[in-house]
């Protein structure tokens, strides 16, 4: 995904690769949609990606990646299910920051 290079990353994807993304209810079927919709998917620059967290085993992985193109910014959680070396579900979370409630400010810290 680093390298921009969308459709290369078929090259890991089972032929039955699908994509969930459970807070809008969408879901893309095949290597090759996954691909386009990287590559049409509105940026105004190259993608950075920040891996904060990577652990798994053989069978499932998760992952907690920031990604920035230099105006947008998010940060995801992601599912994922192997088999055969390939990655046939991705479950991906993107989660809205928002400010926190004033009401516990008293018993928390703000993280940079």
């Amino acid at each position: 995904m680093a390298t921009n290079d969308f459709h290369s990353v078929t090259s890991v994807l089972s032929p039955e690769f699908v994509l969930e993304w459970p807070q809008s209810k969408e879901l893309i079927s095949g290597p090759l949609r996954f691909a386009q919709m990287n590559h049409e998917y509105p940026a105004h620059g190259r993608w950075h990606f920040t891996i904060h967290r990577l652990f798994g085993d053989d069978s499932e992985i998760v992952s907690d990646v920031s990604v920035t193109d230099g105006v947008q910014s998010a940060r995801a959680i992601s599912l994922f299910t192997v088999s055969k070396s390939k990655i046939v579900r991705l479950v991906e979370f993107w989660p809205e920051p928002y400010e926190a409630p004033s009401w516990r400010s008293h018993l928390v810290e703000l993280m940079a």
